[in-house]
């Protein structure tokens, strides 16, 4: 199993997902992008199909990161256009797209991400920042801070946890995102970069978790990290 992650990733969250096996590829550095999300996995590649091992990568990262991709057996494409600093222009790859969902502000989504993803149901939010905003539980589950994220999947038979805003570390801005603090790691496993147990509305998230068997694992005793998701193959 492969796991992306970040390149500021701490040594203690690298070596717990080493533990379990997985092989940990890190996300490099994007100079086109501002300091706090420049490495965010979420914001420079995308997982298209797990079944089929194959990814979306912002076209300029770096061409050791594609080489080793190959080297790994990894299928990508590049995106159509580049990433650019600000907003919109930085989350044409962050959409969040399970087996039959496409879900994203869809004028935003770059265009080789909606040709890929043309066979499933589209859903339109308004949020940009689509998948740091939501930590998906199951294909039609997920935690988010966002709203109107709540809203318009209620309205699609989604079960949904509305947690607020803050106590989610982000350096350089106020607090993070709760999709970028983990990722499933197994159909009965959620890895968090920190803990639940200091995150001041852990208790809501592991009732949650619980619900669908689903137990945290946390690579970290720390404060909950945005690290831009964990996404793994």
């Amino acid at each position: 199993m492969i796991s992306f992650v970040d390149y500021r990733t701490s040594l203690d969250e690298i070596n717990s997902l080493k533990n379990m096996n997985y092989d940990v590829i890190k996300v490099p550095r994007a100079n086109n992008l501002y300091l706090a999300i420049d490495g965010h996995v979420d914001i420079q590649l995308n997982i298209l199909s797990k079944k089929n091992k194959t990814i979306i990568i912002n076209k300029d990262i770096n061409n050791d990161f594609k080489k080793l991709l190959d080297e790994k057996g990894i299928k990508y494409i590049n995106s159509f256009s580049s990433l650019h600093e600000k907003y919109p222009n930085n989350v044409l790859l962050n959409a969040y797209i399970t087996e039959n969902y496409l879900i994203h502000n869809l004028k935003y989504s770059d265009k080789e991400l909606l040709n890929y993803c043309k066979n499933k149901k589209h859903i339109n939010i308004k949020q940009g920042y689509s998948k740091c905003s939501i930590l998906p539980i199951r294909e039609d589950a997920i935690i988010t801070n966002d709203a109107g994220i709540h809203k318009a999947l209620v309205k699609e038979n989604f079960d949904v946890l509305l947690i607020p805003f803050g106590d989610i570390e982000l350096p350089g801005l106020n607090y993070g995102f709760i999709g970028g603090v983990g990722g499933m790691i197994s159909d009965d496993c959620m890895a968090f970069f920190g803990s639940l147990e200091h995150y001041a509305f852990g208790t809501m998230v592991k009732e949650f978790l619980y619900k669908y068997d689903i137990k945290p694992l946390y690579l970290r005793n720390s404060k909950l990290f945005d690290r831009g998701s964990l996404l793994v193959l």
